[in-house]
């Protein structure tokens, strides 16, 4: 019998030179549990969204671009992870000055 409440995670990459965001992984259950402790073991910003990563998972495999109907959502989880890591910068030069 199937658990309803697995966990899914996908992780995501983004290189402008690229032009769209790829999945790098997905998987529920364990597997979403071993994507989110590499994430947190590398620093990674974690943004969770239970239904875009079920939605990942069940329609990119990794390697795949984002699929065009999770643009909007993957959009703006990528503007907050931009803003994040901008401010986490600032605050390393105030320090530095």
């Amino acid at each position: 019998m199937k658990r309803r409440d697995q966990r899914s995670a996908a992780a995501l990459s983004y290189r402008a030179e690229e032009g769209v965001p790829r999945v790098l992984a997905s998987g529920r259950g364990g597997e979403a549990e071993r994507i989110l402790a590499a994430a947190r073991k590398a620093g990674v910003t974690i943004v969770e969204d239970a239904p875009l990563a079920a939605l990942l998972g069940a329609s990119a495999r990794p390697g795949d671009p984002v699929p065009r109907k999770c643009w909007e959502a993957v959009a703006e989880i990528l503007a907050f992870v931009f803003r994040q890591e901008e401010g986490r910068v600032k605050g390393e030069r105030r320090r530095e000055n």
